[in-house]
């Protein structure tokens, strides 16, 4: 099969809402047929988003303590619950046109496991899906050895192009998700890349693999990018 073609995006850090913007600027873009597929690679300043399905009760801490951490607070249009980002955690927003079909957002949620698992090799670490409890189903995300690494949440819209995306943990602060339950699952530590591996990374080495990943997942070769992005 031909690869599609998607342009690969690197911000630096970006605020939350700025980056939630740009995602539906290129979403206009890609409905239009202007614009290609794009992958937005990026990290955020300290911030909690909470799904629109999600448990406020899933906040361990008070606003007050977050307002006076100086960490943002959103409530957003993604699935899943409450999760944390900031620096140090690599987020990846990609603007896809999916094709139509009911389980179509289901199999573009596998798609972005298996590439985060294929990251995962790449430092010799095993990624996994993880069965809920009842047996029934998997957990949305990747996990090692039963604590979650990488957190997925998504949204498609009416024309078929998704929203949001995936956070690993590179190097980030784990300090933060203690204040939370994170993605609403009782008892589920997290963890990160650096932990697992006992070294930092660098978050371009990590990137890198993340783009090579993707395109083999995906079936995408790299593209230039439209000007909404410079």
């Amino acid at each position: 099969m031909t690869p599609e073609t998607c342009c690969f995006k690197r911000l630096g850090i970006v605020e939350y809402q700025a980056a939630r913007v740009l995602q539906q600027q290129l979403a206009g873009l890609r409905s239009a047929k202007q614009s290609p597929d794009t992958l937005l690679l990026l990290e955020h300043p300290p911030t909690y988003t909470l799904g629109y399905n999600g448990d406020k009760n899933n906040f361990l801490a008070s606003r007050q303590w977050i307002k006076e951490n100086n960490i943002d607070l959103h409530n957003v249009d993604r699935g899943g619950d409450v999760t944390f980002h900031g620096p140090g955690q690599l987020i990846g927003y990609p603007v896809m046109q999916l094709a139509k079909g009911p389980r179509e957002a289901v199999l573009y949620i596998r798609r972005l496991e298996e590439m985060l698992i294929s990251t995962l090799e790449c430092w010799g670490i095993t990624g996994t899906r993880l069965k809920k409890p009842s047996g029934h189903g998997f957990y949305t995300g990747v996990w090692v050895a039963g604590k979650k690494v990488a957190a997925i949440g998504i949204r498609v819209d009416v024309n078929q192009v998704t929203h949001h995306g995936f956070a690993l943990n590179v190097h980030p602060d784990l300090s933060y998700f203690d204040k939370i339950i994170p993605c609403g699952i009782q008892g589920k530590a997290v963890t990160s890349l650096s932990r697992l591996l006992g070294y930092h990374l660098a978050m371009e080495q990590v990137m890198d693999k993340v783009e090579q990943a993707f395109q083999g997942v995906f079936n995408v070769e790299p593209c230039a990018c439209v000007e909404v992005l410079e």
